[in-house]
């Protein structure tokens, strides 16, 4: 059965790797966020690790060396002499196999006893949330199964026993056939491992979240985050664009009476304080390129321009027409909202007109003009797009230091920040990038004592004092690159934005090989291997997912910006 599956889909993941998020997809039916059953692949193979609030283990010993043939978000087979190790799930709550001979299976809590044998299962049952998980085994078949009870955990084992194991991975496999082909067989396993990730990280409706939705990774962050959601919707629109609408619908339906759309949201209807990127627009319109459904666009408008009302409003303290994002006390966040958290742009705790801030308004206020045109809504576009005219004409006045040849934040006292950070880069992405602007900022993109790294383009200059390999202090981000990238290509630069799509690919592929995950970020001298980077604050061992005190592992946008990549190589 295993050589019936990898005939008919070429190039699958086939990585082991600590982290990998296993789980069902909303993808494939309905998905629950509040019960934590969420597993990850564990240090020992083929173990996995689930994620409820009083963690299990699922301890497999093969008896025999195995080879990973599929290492999906939601399969995984394992051939060895014995036979094949196959996991899948048949439903968000329970995963069902099938057993090589002599292999051994355990469940056991991971600070705790070995399960209890009631009814002829293995039973553990959590005693701070009073979950169950049961694992029942019969005819070299197992299921293991959540449920608020053991009857329920049972009951849903034993009707897992009666799934066709294979079937249920080939269903699960069938995402893989919309995903065009790449060359070569390397690039082509990479992509498909970024849909692994892309599926992983879709949810169903659940809770205060009327539609499907994306989250960043499945466990630690579980929520909605807002300018996350907009890069995975761009690459979901190559494979079910009607979906990718439902992650910005489930952002946009967020917003609050004043029009503020929160940066993180939950299934409990809990919603952060905060804001993040305005990119929503561009998400929007990228969107209906795939759908063309203008009533998409009609819903969208109204939202996206209360939105943009209220950064304007509220964060523009020195009326000037630039915006600057809210400071906090936290000196390892400083600035949530900015995304860029703890980069040392912040380290002051100034408030600042933001180039970054500014130059994202400027080209979603450019998305809204051309989505009121779209609607024939010519008053609307007039304003939208002048707004954005005059915002980006503001940020070359105001932002550019011709002395330096970049842009900096600009404190309201007048003074750069000269903080050489790769938020000066940002607008790339304006239409009225003056010449000479553009030639300062591929020098300081190709000099390597500045962000012409081995994995460009670091979050800090190396010039910088305060490099590091921490999250925002120095480490490369896909997401950046991307706008990098576009913005290369909006000027003319196809040479240097083919390059530096090669070089994510490269690195991303690199420590997927390796680690068998895509991570969140990566150190941009390519010294410290991701799981060795700081993340706001020293790492610490053993690894623990939970902590997030190292770049996170199948980080949805990574997987996202990196599929998009490739598929624009085709």
């Amino acid at each position: 059965m295993l050589p019936e599956l990898l005939a008919k889909h070429h190039g699958l993941p086939n990585v082991w790797g600590e982290g990998a998020i296993f789980a069902s997809s909303g993808l494939d039916g309905a998905t629950s966020v509040a019960s934590g059953f969420v597993a990850t692949y564990a240090r020992n193979r083929y173990g996995l690790l689930f994620h409820t609030p009083q963690r299990r283990f699922l301890d497999v010993e093969l008896g025999v060396r195995g080879t990973p043939r599929i290492a999906t978000g939601d399969v995984l087979a394992v051939e060895s002499q014995k036979g094949t190790l196959l996991m899948a799930y048949s439903a968000w709550h329970t995963l069902v196999g099938s057993a090589p001979a002599g292999m051994f299976l355990r469940l056991r809590f991971e600070d705790g006893p070995n399960a209890a044998w009631i009814e002829s299962a293995w039973v553990t049952e959590g005693a701070r949330n009073h979950d169950v998980l049961a694992l029942v085994e019969a005819g070299g078949r197992f299921a293991l199964s959540y449920g608020r009870s053991a009857d329920e955990a049972i009951k849903r084992a034993k009707a897992g026993l009666q799934c066709d194991p294979w079937g249920e991975a080939a269903r699960r496999l069938t995402i893989y056939q919309k995903v065009p082909a790449v060359k070569p067989v390397d690039r082509e396993r990479l992509l498909k491992k970024c849909v692994s990730v892309i599926k992983v990280n879709a949810l169903s409706a659940e809770g205060a979240i009327k539609g499907m939705w994306s989250t960043p990774d499945r466990v630690p962050h579980k929520d909605m985050w807002l300018w996350d959601s907009v890069f995975h919707s761009l690459a979901m629109n190559h494979l079910y664009p009607e979906v990718a609408w439902q992650f910005l619908k489930s952002v946009l339906e967020t917003r609050n009476a004043e029009g503020m759309i929160p940066h993180q949201s939950g299934v409990s209807g809990k919603k952060s304080h905060i804001t993040q990127p305005p990119i929503l627009a561009w998400g929007v319109w990228e969107n209906y390129q795939f759908t063309h459904d203008k009533s998409a666009l009609q819903y969208a408008l109204p939202r996206l321009e209360a939105y943009l009302r209220w950064d304007l409003a509220n964060r523009d303290r020195n009326g000037n027409g630039l915006l600057e994002w809210l400071i906090e006390g936290d000196v390892r966040c400083r600035s949530g909202e900015s995304g860029l958290d703890n980069s040392p742009r912040f380290d002051r705790g100034l408030t600042m007109d933001a180039v970054d801030f500014s130059s994202w308004a400027a080209m979603d206020m450019q998305y809204m003009g051309r989505i009121a045109q779209e609607l024939g809504d010519t008053a609307k576009a007039k304003e939208w797009l002048e707004r954005s005219q005059a915002t980006s004409a503001k940020v070359h006045e105001y932002l550019w230091d011709a002395r330096d040849g970049f842009y900096y934040d600009r404190a309201l006292d007048g003074e750069f920040s000269r903080i050489k950070a790769a938020s000066g880069f940002m607008p790339l992405l304006l239409d009225d990038l003056p010449a000479d602007h553009l030639g300062a900022l591929v020098k300081a993109l190709q000099d390597p004592n500045q962000f012409g790294t081995a994995f460009p383009v670091p979050s800090l200059a190396v010039c910088e004092p305060a490099w590091s390999t921490d999250m925002w202090r120095g480490p490369t981000w896909a997401n950046l690159n991307y706008f990098i990238i576009l913005g290369l290509l909006k000027h003319g630069r196809a040479d240097l934005a083919g390059w530096l799509a090669d070089r994510t690919i490269h690195y991303v592929q690199k420590y997927y090989e390796l680690y068998g995950v895509t991570f969140e970020f990566f150190d941009s001298k390519d010294q410290v291997p991701p799981p060795a980077c700081d993340r706001k604050g020293l790492r610490r061992e053993p690894y623990d997912i939970r902590r997030k005190l190292d770049s996170i592992r199948d980080y949805h946008w990574t997987a996202a910006v990196t599929a998009l990549l490739l598929l624009a190589e085709r």
